[in-house]
């Protein structure tokens, strides 16, 4: 991701470092006081507003409820909602996508048992879900859908849902963590300039430069948003210029003679 922007042949974004899921990448120079302007906000976007994708809902055979255990199964329902949460996916469509479980004991069951989706795929595959004993039997069907930031259990209580299926939090966020320094930087005689280094690292689900330059755009679209409502404000206040009223004198046809 080095590039220089078009508008101007100073300013650079560069790639430091990326390994994984992570990236620490490099803008400047930036005008003084903006490095915590634009570092700060980048990171407020990062981590609230891109569209990630989370399970919502989870339905496990002979379980009605979170406080019945599982015959056989080492962990509760509670422990095993957690380890569904610690999933991450890499999510292909607009519609939420179901993902099924059918395992039987002694196993070790990890997030790749899940039947394969082309519409979803789990990312931490080697995530652990639960600990099957002999003779035991594990089947759930999971619902992943898109979303943004967290949604809690309280909002999810006014869907429908099938008998069976319990509705979940969901973090949705596939930014994990956002770090970010300024330091000054030189341009020509002038050492007052700014410059920004951001350490990105996400869920694994997103790659962090495309994390990167989707949160600045979105900051670009409200920015945008805000600029053009000021506008329309100013227009209406300015008064229409108004026509200068004409008289229309119409003469009154005379009389003939008799």
């Amino acid at each position: 991701m080095d590039y220089t922007l078009q508008e101007t042949s100073l300013l650079q974004i560069k790639t430091l470092e990326k390994v994984d899921n992570r990236g620490t990448f490099q803008i400047e120079p930036l005008s003084p006081g903006y490095g915590v302007t634009i570092g700060n906000s980048l990171r407020r976007v990062l981590l609230s507003s891109l569209e990630g994708s989370a399970i919502n809902s989870v339905k496990i055979e002979g379980i009605t409820h979170q406080f019945m255990a599982i015959p056989g199964v080492k962990e509760d329902y509670i422990e095993i909602i957690l380890n569904l949460k610690s999933l991450r996916f890499r999510f292909n469509s607009e519609e939420p996508a179901k993902l099924k479980l059918d395992i039987k004991g002694p196993k070790n069951v990890t997030a790749a048992d899940f039947d394969k989706n082309a519409a979803c795929e789990v990312v931490n595959t080697d995530a652990h879900i639960a600990t099957l004993g002999k003779g035991a039997k594990l089947t759930m069907e999971i619902i992943v859908d898109k979303g943004r930031g967290y949604i809690p259990l309280e909002q999810r209580k006014d869907e429908k849902l099938p008998i069976g299926t319990i509705a979940i939090d969901s973090i949705y966020t596939p930014v994990k963590k956002v770090h970010y320094e300024v330091e000054n930087t030189r341009v020509g005689g002038q050492t007052n300039f700014d410059k920004l280094t951001m350490e990105i690292t996400t869920d694994g689900s997103l790659d962090p430069e495309k994390a990167l330059g989707t949160a600045a755009q979105i900051l670009v679209e409200h920015f945008s948003l805000v600029g053009q409502a000021c506008q329309i404000a100013e227009e209406v206040k300015t008064p229409e210029k108004k026509l200068p009223k004409k008289s229309i004198k119409i003469a009154k046809a005379k009389k003939a003679k008799k």
